[in-house]
């Protein structure tokens, strides 16, 4: 298959889908989260049986891309809501994935990049990586993530990173829960293959049977909570905070935000 803004390679039973969209800090952009589903589809239809998520130059994922941002502020309710739901079917691709997931997180990993990196079944990052559900700070809401983070770090630790947007390095990520290792950069994809070279070690049908189970602990619930998440976060993209948010975040300023609510 060709992508426009991944690359994917497959060899010795796993394939690598590398953001490449160095130039913007492989940030998210629609057409990124198409081909990331058209990979992640192509991988599960495939003989591998390990994938691994990574970003080509010095980030991982920066998140939203600007030229969609500045988009957002004039779309429709139900394009929104278009929107939010391919983005939660991104998010549950990724999680539900059939076999293992290892993110090799190379850099900055912001926003909808702390999403991607935490979503898989195993996170590396470097030092040097830093994460944060910076949503709020642009008048936005980290609606999606929000259910998976709460399942990973408990609702106390959500609520601190998702109400304050702070970002955070990969030591913290890790005390948290959300990095498995901390590897340095000339070690982070080696490490990744030799993951999934242990991985690969153990009985496939285990492994899908395993993940299979934990994946079936949660769809009850995850159901719920995303179709909640996906309303709201098409809601937000409605008001008057939204677009001052976008609007300040656009033009480097500070924004000034309703206070009457």
């Amino acid at each position: 298959m060709e992508f426009k803004t991944i690359l994917y390679n497959e060899a010795q039973g796993v394939a690598t889908i590398t953001l490449n969209r160095p130039d913007k800090r492989n940030a998210i952009s629609y057409e990124l989260i198409d081909d990331l589903l058209a990979a992640l589809g192509h991988a599960a239809e495939s003989q591998a049986d390990v994938v691994i998520l990574t970003g080509a130059g010095q980030a991982f994922c920066s998140g939203m891309d600007l030229e969609n941002l500045k988009q957002l502020t004039g779309r429709t309710h139900e394009q929104n809501l278009q929107d939010s739901e391919t983005m939660a079917r991104l998010f549950r691709s990724i999680h539900d994935f059939p076999r293992p997931t290892i993110a090799a997180v190379n850099g900055p990993a912001i926003a909808g990049g702390t999403g991607l990196s935490t979503l898989c079944d195993f996170t590396l990052a470097v030092p040097e990586a830093k994460f944060g559900y910076t949503e709020v700070r642009i008048g936005f809401m980290p609606a999606l993530v929000s259910s998976y983070l709460i399942a990973n770090v408990g609702e106390k630790r959500a609520r601190d990173l998702l109400l304050t947007g702070r970002i955070f390095g990969a030591q913290e990520a890790q005390q948290l829960g959300l990095v498995n290792e901390i590897v340095e950069p000339e070690r982070l994809m080696p490490r990744a293959r030799e993951l999934a070279a242990q991985l690969m070690e153990h009985s496939p049908a285990s492994l899908q049977a395993t993940k299979s189970l934990i994946i079936g602990f949660a769809r009850e619930r995850l159901d719920q909570q995303l179709r909640e998440a996906t309303r709201a976060n098409a809601a937000i993209r409605q008001t008057a905070d939204f677009r001052e948010g976008i609007t300040a975040f656009l033009e480097k300023r500070r924004p000034k935000w309703n206070k009457s609510i």
